[in-house]
């Protein structure tokens, strides 16, 4: 692994490397309240592969830590991913996946200008774009079924933290207070993970990380916009996330025109729990695309919309 630092703004961003820089690219983006670090296994696994990047976010890991909440907006994470393959592999297309909070602030960069035309394929575990989330949203409250309002209800139910770290001062002060320190016992106890090496900057990442969700999901919710993905999208689904409902996937063919989906029996952190798996799915479906195959060999998992009729009718 090797390790350099980039410019976004004002903001020193933590780059890792795994690989040589001759083979095709892959960008890993990671959640919240992790950083690089949650990608390690995966990354090491296809080193001989891929040339492999992965940053620490905006406040995480070795990465500077932004003064404002307006810092942390959806445009200015997205423009941080660019910096780092501008700099790191510049004018070059690539493959890019995200999990939980690294999934979602990609999707800003899959559907707008300018890295939308530079996105080869995007592989996305744990994190819906918030954008498609508002209008799912509204969907299913506006319904006049209750079968799909409840859907909306359970949601919000298993996103109750989304509403705990708007409040002022609190959520960022609970992780100084012990949350960090008792962190790896959460994910052991609740996700089934067990870290091989504890993450040694847990507490800034949750309490500064907390932010992510302060600066964009109210304006995202409640106004949100239309985004259309080019490049082939592979949605991996853990069926036991506590966090992000199966159901939130079922109009995404709405955006996407070349998706395909695989169900994992998993828990959120799926990287860690499942990392060889994950990475092989990573690695042949980028592979596909790379071949201009992906089409042919993964027609089984294409979804279209009878299909994702029928899946949402078994959620």
């Amino acid at each position: 692994m090797n390790t350099t630092r980039i410019l976004s703004n004002g903001i020193s961003l933590q780059v890792h490397t795994w690989g040589e820089p001759s083979l095709p690219p892959l960008v890993l983006v990671h959640g919240y309240p992790d950083n690089h670090q949650v990608w390690q296994p995966v990354a090491e696994t296809l080193a001989d592969r891929f040339f492999v990047i992965a940053y620490d976010v905006r406040g995480a890991g070795g990465s500077d830590v932004p003064t404002q909440v307006s810092d942390y907006s959806m445009a200015q994470l997205s423009r941080d991913l660019l910096a780092v393959v501008d700099a790191v592999i510049p004018g070059r297309d690539f493959h890019l996946a995200g999990h939980d909070w690294g999934s979602i602030q990609s999707w800003e960069s899959v559907t707008t200008a300018p890295l939308k035309e530079r996105i080869l394929s995007f592989t996305t575990i744990s994190g819906p774009c918030l954008d498609h989330m508002g209008f799912w949203m509204r969907k299913r409250f506006g319904s006049l079924s209750w079968r799909e309002q409840r859907k909306a209800l359970k949601q919000l139910l298993s996103s109750w933290y989304i509403v705990f770290f708007q409040l002022p001062v609190i959520p960022p002060l609970s992780w100084k207070l012990g949350i960090g320190k008792w962190w790896p016992l959460y994910l052991e106890k609740r996700e089934g993970v067990h870290e091989a090496v504890p993450n040694p900057s847990q507490t800034k990442d949750g309490q500064y990380g907390v932010n992510l969700y302060r600066a964009n999901f109210q304006s995202k919710l409640l106004k949100p916009q239309p985004r259309y993905a080019d490049a082939p999208v592979h949605l991996i689904v853990p069926t036991g996330d506590n966090y992000v409902g199966t159901q939130l996937f079922e109009d995404l063919h709405e955006w996407v025109s070349e998706l395909y989906r695989r169900d994992i029996d998993a828990n959120h952190w799926v990287p860690l729990s499942h990392a060889e798996q994950i990475a092989e799915w990573i690695g042949e479906f980028a592979e596909a695309v790379e071949s201009g195959d992906a089409a042919r060999r993964f027609s089984s998992l294409r979804v279209r919309a009878p299909f994702a009729s029928e899946l949402s009718l078994r959620s």
